[in-house]
């Protein structure tokens, strides 16, 4: 299997492959490896023409073939993005169509030296047992677009401020991945405004991220959750109060927290059992990054105290849905209590 890096440099120096297979669950990785071919193979005056997309959830992947097989109209090359739902992952969607994937296989065999062919499946993992998956990493770069680690990450988010001219130092960095989350959509966006804001050979301070960066309503109860176990109880407060002006639902900032103190616990147990950051995030569906903080956030509970608490909000989610409580009233004192 090609490295993902390896790949991107081949394609830079000229060396383009003719056909690749991209999996992963981090989309905007791939759309940015997708832009790069694009930007690379495509004149931009020939891309409306020179570059089409398919879905084999609508169109049959030998339809797809032929296309391939199909000379460029104004153009020495033409690149084929295709989504994939069904041929290379595990689980079907419902649909109709029926591929005819023998014919896949024999293009793998004998490409065109014309079309550059993209296969898109968004999945953590490629279904192992098909005969195609198995052809395409015999002779095909097979590139894994899987979440950063963290330091992966924290290394993306400096670059990205360096390719605007400017610098951001690890505590700003903190406080931007705390305040927007680890989805690199969202942060690419934020990077955008704050390097707006610094202009060209400017810096980041925590007090420009705090002030720009607007926070969702996941990422304050986060927060909130992280002020609780470092027993900062009216910072903690405020951002519940600041949540309740927004007219969040108190059923859905119980739920948040659930979630969160569920992790934390899902972590500490896992830690002892030795599982890496890496394997917990796998098996919990969540970010690296993320399972790093519940884990710090973890150490300042007991594994009893965490089930504890687990148990009381189960009993204020009972009591606020039968009317046994005002659901403000009562996330407030559940609050107050779980921070004395």
């Amino acid at each position: 299997m090609t490295d993902t890096k390896t790949a991107v440099k081949q394609i830079r120096a000229g060396e383009v492959a003719p056909l690749y297979l991209c999996y992963g669950t981090e989309k905007y990785r791939i759309k940015e490896f997708v832009t790069l071919l694009e930007e690379e193979l495509i004149e931009e005056d020939q891309r409306d023409f020179a570059i089409i997309h398919y879905d084999l959830a609508e169109t049959p992947v030998e339809l797809v073939v032929e296309e391939a097989e199909t000379a460029p109209f104004l153009a020495d090359r033409k690149l084929i993005v295709v989504r994939d739902s069904t041929i290379f992952i595990a689980g079907k969607e419902s649909t109709k169509i029926e591929h005819r994937v023998e014919k896949l296989l024999e293009y793998l065999g004998n490409p065109t030296d014309y079309s550059v062919l993209v296969f898109l499946a968004y999945a953590d993992k490629l279904d192992e047992r098909k005969k195609v998956v198995k052809a395409f990493k015999a002779a095909a770069p097979v590139l894994s677009f899987a979440p950063m680690n963290e330091n992966e990450l924290l290394g993306w988010i400096t670059k990205q401020f360096g390719n605007h001219s400017v610098s951001i130092g690890s505590s700003a960095v903190e406080m931007l991945l705390k305040r927007a989350g680890t989805s690199l959509a969202g942060l690419s966006v934020e990077i955008e405004k704050l390097s707006l804001f610094a202009g060209n050979g400017g810096s980041i301070e925590p007090s420009d991220v705090e002030k720009l960066v607007s926070i969702g309503t996941e990422q304050s109860v986060f927060v909130l959750v992280e002020h609780i176990a470092n027993l900062k109880l009216q910072q903690a407060m405020a951002i519940f109060y600041d949540l309740l002006k927004q007219r969040e639902e108190p059923i859905k900032i119980v739920s948040l927290i659930a979630r969160q103190f569920r992790i934390m616990l899902q972590v500490k147990e896992m830690s002892g059992q030795n599982y890496s950051q890496q394997q917990m995030a796998g098996q919990l569906g969540l970010h690296p990054y993320a399972v790093k903080i519940a884990s710090e956030q973890a150490k300042r509970f007991e594994s009893n105290r965490l089930r504890h608490i687990l148990a009381s909000i189960a009993k204020l989610d009972h009591e606020i849905k039968t009317g046994a409580v005002d659901k403000v009233f009562g996330l407030e004192m559940f609050l107050l209590r779980l921070g004395a």
